[in-house]
């Protein structure tokens, strides 16, 4: 990681952290739809959930969201939305966040961390293999509710 990279967990919403939002999702996926700042206000104020960023060079160059739950089969923490400006990538600000997001999820006592990658981000999935995910025998199933 490059010593200039702070990793953050906020707790409140300003216009720096609204712009990163403005600008990074699109960068994730041009189907995400920009969050409104009241939704990214409930996300860090939540217990349930923890909102990261990475500041590098006085800008905000990642962010990355974990929801903690708890069902019968144990207590979970799903990561989401995970993206770093194409700008900063190959500096290790993605693993500082994933890293971050793991740490958090321990201490919220969580038996397993995890999250989905499409396959066409190479580069993303490599990164969670050497921290340590693997690919489960699995898939996501996904009703949208919005139309």
């Amino acid at each position: 990681m490059e010593s200039s990279v702070r990793i953050v967990r906020a707790r409140t919403v300003d216009g720096a952290l609204e712009e990163a939002f403005a600008r990074l999702m699109p960068q994730l996926s041009s189907a995400c739809p920009v969050p409104q700042r009241a939704a990214l206000e409930r996300i860090a104020a939540s217990p349930c959930t923890a909102l990261f960023f990475a500041e590098a060079g006085g800008r905000i160059a990642g962010v990355l969201t974990a929801a903690a739950y708890e069902v019968p089969s144990g207590r979970k923490v799903w990561i989401e939305d995970v993206v770093v400006d194409a700008a900063a990538r190959g500096r290790g600000i993605g693993r500082s966040l994933v890293g971050a997001a793991v740490a958090w999820a321990r201490s919220e006592g969580a038996d397993r961390v995890m999250l989905t990658s499409n396959p066409a981000r190479r580069e993303a999935r490599a990164l969670y293999r050497s921290l340590g995910f693997g690919l489960c025998d699995t898939g996501v199933f996904r009703m949208d509710l919005t139309r």
